[in-house]
């Protein structure tokens, strides 16, 4: 699990918008650059060579 304190302040590497958090798949989501960033062993790895691209509904 990622601290809360952590989501907080972090912020898309590329846009610099809001992240979401998602539990299940350990990512952050940026929804305006439909990237999402994984979360290793608790450490969001906020690198845009390490996101992938997901499609948005």
């Amino acid at each position: 699990m990622i601290d809360k304190e952590l989501l907080e302040i972090l912020v898309c590497p590329a846009c610099k918008g809001e992240l979401e958090y998602h539990r299940e798949q350990q990512e952050l989501i940026c929804r305006h650059d439909h990237l999402a960033f994984p979360i290793r062993d608790g450490i969001p790895v906020m690198l845009t060579d390490e996101a992938r691209q997901v499609e948005m509904d």
